[in-house]
């Protein structure tokens, strides 16, 4: 596991890099213009990327937010429980989860809303004839008619948010590379944190190929606005307060307050 832990020190020693991490949030936004632009130029081939069927986009985008979770989930718990075992402690630091969830399902569902009000059911996809028969996006299509409305890209919202989410509850490790962990704590630590850092690329590639091959221009930059908006009222805003699930621990877990 020796390899594993230089990569793991890269990667913290990457994220501690100012400049990482403070435009860490606008590369979101500069992608989603300049992939935008692209497309509408309509200068870049079509690849394997440009099929919504690929992959990487059916079995990691579609389920993007179970895949968060599920790396996520067990590393907080491990990585916090070295600054506090505390039950309260450890329980905001999973509310964390609990209110990135019900945001990620109030945003999504807003969306589909918004598709739905501001749509209608075409017999053709060259949208010449209307079907009144159906005001609803998912009886449009289960009849095997197009629905056309003001699609949100849910794509970049959640790409965007789920990124930045990771980023920052795996900050911890900055203080924990040095501590000492017996060897199999230690080694789930690590696989957890490089999944986490290789699922983060994941999200970027494939919010780029979003970018450049999918939806509207205005669709994706306010889907991307969206995700950027979340992060922001949360953990630079919201997680400040004292009533809140509070912002991941950044220091050496000896010089951690012990909670009551």
């Amino acid at each position: 596991m020796a390899a594993v832990e230089v990569i793991v020190d890269r990667l913290v020693t990457l994220w501690r890099l100012p400049a990482v991490r403070l435009n860490f949030p606008w590369l979101f936004l500069l992608i989603s213009l300049v992939g935008s632009g692209l497309k509408e130029l309509q200068v870049l081939p079509q690849t394997y990327f440009s099929s919504s069927r690929n992959v990487l986009n059916v079995y990691f985008v579609k389920v993007s937010w179970g895949w968060t979770v599920l790396l996520l989930t067990p590393f907080l718990l491990l990585s916090n429980s070295c600054f506090n075992r505390n039950v309260s402690f450890l329980g905001r630091r999973v509310m964390s989860l609990a209110v990135a969830t019900a945001l990620w399902y109030a945003c999504t569902q807003t969306f589909f809303y918004i598709e739905d009000v501001t749509g209608s059911c075409f017999e053709t996809n060259t949208m010449d004839s209307i079907n009144k028969e159906f005001t609803f996006k998912a009886s449009c299509r289960k009849a095997g008619f197009f629905w056309h409305g003001y699609d949100i890209s849910g794509h970049s919202f959640i790409l965007t948010y789920s990124s930045l989410f990771i980023v920052e509850e795996t900050s911890p490790m900055a203080s924990l590379k040095t501590t000492s962990l017996s060897a199999l704590p230690r080694t789930v630590l690590n696989l957890l944190y490089v999944a986490l850092n290789l699922i983060v690329i994941v999200w970027v590639w494939m919010f780029a190929c979003t970018s450049v091959y999918f939806h509207d221009p205005s669709h994706k930059l306010l889907g991307t606005l969206c995700g950027l908006l979340v992060w922001y009222l949360t953990y630079r805003v919201w997680y400040l307060k004292p009533l809140s699930p509070g912002l991941p621990p950044r220091r050496h877990p000896k010089e951690q307050k012990q909670h009551a």
